[in-house]
């Protein structure tokens, strides 16, 4: 089977929002939850709000680096069936809408769904890669290869702690764009942003980096529009998830995805434009 190269990728909405004089707000929202079709309409509603780029978590059964709100939603979301073979069809959903759909996965499942045939599954869904927050460079030498024959975003992870010398290779390795994580730890919301986190961007620009997003613990304007003044995106897991989980219905808890993604990306523009 000869390769497909997706032509839609995250690097481009990013130089897309760029250009506008802003940076981009990405939405995490897990799929299959509170059901599938819940989650379809909340991603879409958060394009609709203003998300640039839409991270869909497949569920996993040890999401050691989530906070408690995101684990219980994927818990929610594996009790009632989800699979992986259902992330595909929430990504054409998705990039049927107009949006640039990225999965955001530990690598266990990619590894067991097979590399190559997730990589060619993905693509053909009208995915733009895959952000691997377990994942080092050093060992994803097959994802590298498949992405690359696929037209794959790979986004890698680094962190304050990251040497100069894994920073770097982190960099390098990246397609698209790199995940600055503001902090250690698990994710959540959190009352400030970490001073590290500009700094971190500095760090990884001096490395190479064309772009840089940044995420764990960013929930409210305010947050958004501090990040976008020096990131290229600004990365909003949390707060979404809530937004579902404490919503009286699955209708509204849509509702509230889709306002809460308009008071971000509102957020996002006063900090460029600051």
């Amino acid at each position: 089977m000869s390769a497909t190269v997706n032509t839609l990728t995250s690097a481009t909405v990013l130089e897309d929002a760029r250009a506008e004089g802003r940076a981009a707000l990405v939405a995490y929202l897990p799929i299959g939850f509170p059901d599938l079709p819940t989650s379809i309409a909340a991603a879409r509603a958060a394009a609709e709000g203003g998300a640039d780029i839409l991270e869909l978590g497949p569920p996993y059964s040890d999401p050691l680096m989530d906070g408690p709100v995101i684990q219980l939603a994927v818990d929610a979301a594996l009790r009632a069936g989800t699979r992986v073979r259902d992330l595909f069809t929430v990504v054409e959903q998705v990039a049927d809408a107009g949006a640039c759909p990225m999965v955001m996965s530990y690598w266990n499942l990619v590894d067991r769904h097979g590399v190559e045939r997730f990589a060619l599954d993905l693509a053909a869904a009208g995915g733009a890669g895959i952000i691997t927050p377990d994942l080092i460079p050093d060992e994803a030498a097959e994802w590298i290869t498949a992405s690359d024959a696929h037209g794959l975003d790979r986004v890698f992870l680094i962190a304050p702690s990251s040497t100069p010398q894994r920073l770097a290779a982190t960099v390098a390795a990246c397609r698209g764009w790199v995940y600055a994580a503001s902090t250690m730890g698990v994710t959540g919301i959190r009352s400030q942003v970490a001073s590290s986190a500009h700094l971190l961007v500095e760090r990884a620009r001096e490395a190479g980096a064309e772009r840089v997003c940044v995420g764990l613990g960013v929930s409210s304007r305010q947050q958004a529009a501090e990040v976008a003044g020096y990131a290229d995106g600004v990365i909003v897991g949390t707060a979404f998830v809530r937004a579902l989980a404490e919503a009286d219905s699955p209708r509204a808890g849509v509702a509230a995805v889709r306002a809460l993604a308009a008071d971000l990306a509102a957020g996002v523009r006063e900090g460029r434009a600051g």
